[in-house]
C-alpha cells in the first residue's frame, strides 16, 4: 500500500465535479444527493457547499452532523482505472455571509439567482476526519491535519 499526500489527493479531488453527500435520513436510512464540488478547489480536508436552508439534507444535518462524501472520477484514457474516495466528516451549517463570499463562485447564479443574498441560502461545511482512497493500484487513509483522530497517522 502506498501513501498519497493531501496535495496529491487535493489535485484529484479538483478535478471531480460533483460528489454524493450522505447524511443520516432517520430510522436507521442513509439519504445520498449530488453535491457540486465548484472545481478548482484546493482540498485541505474541509468541503463547502451552498444549500437552501428548507432542504431534508440541512434537517438531516440538524439532527446529526456525521456525514459522507463520496467521490469518483472515471477511468484514463490510458486504461487506469479512476479513483475512489471516501470522507467520514462532521458537517457545519453556515450563515455567514462573508463567508459565502469566500466561497462562491458566478456558476452557482444557476442555483441561487440573488447570489449570496438569495433568501434561505446557508453554506455547508464538511470536515473531514478520515479519506479514503481506491484507485485499482494503490489505496490508503488521511487523516488531515488538525483532526482530532486516535487514528491520526495510521494508513
Amino acid at each position: 500500500m502506498t501513501t498519497m499526500t493531501m496535495e496529491e489527493l487535493s489535485k484529484q479531488i479538483g478535478e471531480i465535479d460533483f460528489c454524493m453527500l450522505n447524511t443520516n435520513g432517520g430510522s436507521g436510512r442513509i439519504t445520498s444527493r449530488p453535491m457540486s464540488n465548484n472545481g478548482e478547489v484546493e482540498y485541505d480536508g474541509d468541503s463547502w457547499f451552498f444549500s437552501y436552508e428548507d432542504t431534508k439534507k440541512v434537517s438531516d444535518i440538524g439532527r446529526d452532523s456525521g456525514v459522507a462524501l463520496t467521490f469518483t472520477a472515471p477511468p484514463s484514457l490510458f486504461g487506469k482505472p479512476g479513483i475512489f474516495i471516501a470522507v467520514d466528516g462532521e458537517a457545519r451549517l453556515i450563515r455567514d455571509k462573508s463567508q459565502f463570499e469566500k466561497h462562491w463562485v458566478k456558476e452557482l447564479d444557476r442555483w441561487f439567482p440573488d447570489g449570496i443574498d438569495t433568501p434561505g441560502i446557508l453554506l455547508i461545511k464538511v470536515c473531514a476526519r478520515a479519506i479514503e482512497y481506491w484507485d485499482g493500484e494503490e489505496n490508503g487513509r488521511i487523516v488531515p491535519p488538525g483532526t482530532d483522530s486516535a487514528e491520526k497517522g495510521a494508513v
